[in-house]
């Protein structure tokens, strides 16, 4: 295929995903903007005069038009800045740079984890598909995809942190005020969401597997003196991991999601976590920019497969 080929199909999935993003930053920004109150009679509390909140209202801009406020917004986020929380009257950047970290750090391991176990052990109930083990296996990874991620993470603490006294029940420590109590405090909730995550993928890389031992040039590396397991690997994962690039990139997503509760449970100060606590206190220009952020990781997280699923099968670039 020609070089041009190439960029125009790059440039239309980068297209894609700027369009995507620009129209989720409009609907973020009118559908909180149809939230019922005012985000200064929130800040300044029900006992604060109208000149208060008229003074409060004019210094946030929320007394500009509509579509001067989203420019203005849209602007600061370039800029790389979220503004000032309404609560706190702290930075926002800063505190979602803070928690980003957090959040990246446990979603980024738990999906790591998952794909970990997921990959082989998928790939072993399609080798072993209809022997008695693989169906004991399989029916653990049905019962995995039935349990949340939540119930899970009650059950580990009971058992390793209340019963064993093996690992702390929640709390975060950065690794640079020690690294062994920042690993010890990870592991249950990056179990618990990786092997919830861990059962679902497992169930679409075993379809993948096999589907693949079925094709016909896995006939033929079997024919050509290739033991199935031997074929697999040579030729098979390759094709079987492009269905599984796609879920995968999913599952990525709705991580973060699956983190809110799991952040909450655990004391974790992650993104998820903090974007609650902005609802709860109707804190508008955290909420939007939080939202923005998760939105953005979303999409960016879409982008990476589909670059990487092209690169993967070159028929794709076409």
């Amino acid at each position: 295929m020609n070089t041009t080929g190439t960029v125009r199909v790059f440039a239309r999935v980068f297209a894609r995903f700027f369009v995507l993003l620009a129209l989720a930053s409009v609907l973020i920004f009118l559908l909180l903007r149809a939230a019922p109150g005012n985000p200064a009679r929130v800040a300044l509390g029900v006992s604060a005069s109208d000149e208060d909140v008229a003074e409060l209202s004019a210094a946030l801009g929320l007394d500009r038009p509509l579509v001067v406020q989203y420019l203005d917004w849209i602007a600061d986020l370039l800029r790389g800045d979220f503004g000032t929380s309404l609560v706190s009257q702290e930075n926002i950047t800063s505190l979602v740079w803070d928690r980003a970290q957090v959040s990246l750090i446990l979603v980024g391991l738990a999906m790591a984890l998952s794909l970990a176990v997921a990959v082989p052990v998928g790939s072993w109930l399609a080798y072993r598909q209809g022997k008695p083990d693989a169906a004991v296996v399989s029916g653990l990874v049905q019962l995995g995809i039935a349990v949340p991620s939540f119930l899970l993470a009650i059950v580990l603490v009971a058992v390793f942190a209340v019963h064993l006294g093996w690992l702390p029940a929640g709390g975060w420590l950065p690794p640079n005020y020690g690294f062994g109590g920042f690993l010890a405090r990870l592991v249950l909730p990056v179990v618990s969401l990786a092997l919830v995550q861990a059962a679902i993928l497992t169930r679409y890389v075993r379809s993948a597997v096999l589907e693949v031992i079925e094709q016909d040039y896995m006939r033929t590396a079997r024919a050509s003196g290739y033991s199935r397991l031997q074929a697999l690997g040579r030729h098979g994962l390759r094709n079987a991991s492009l269905p599984v690039f796609t879920v995968a990139g999913v599952q990525l997503a709705t991580l973060v999601a699956s983190a809110v509760v799991i952040e909450r449970l655990f004391v974790i100060p992650g993104l998820s976590s903090m974007l609650l606590d902005a609802v709860n206190s109707r804190d508008l220009p955290t909420v939007q920019s939080l939202v923005m952020v998760l939105v953005f990781f979303t999409l960016a997280v879409t982008l990476v497969v589909d670059l990487a699923y092209r690169f993967i099968d070159p028929r794709l670039r076409t």
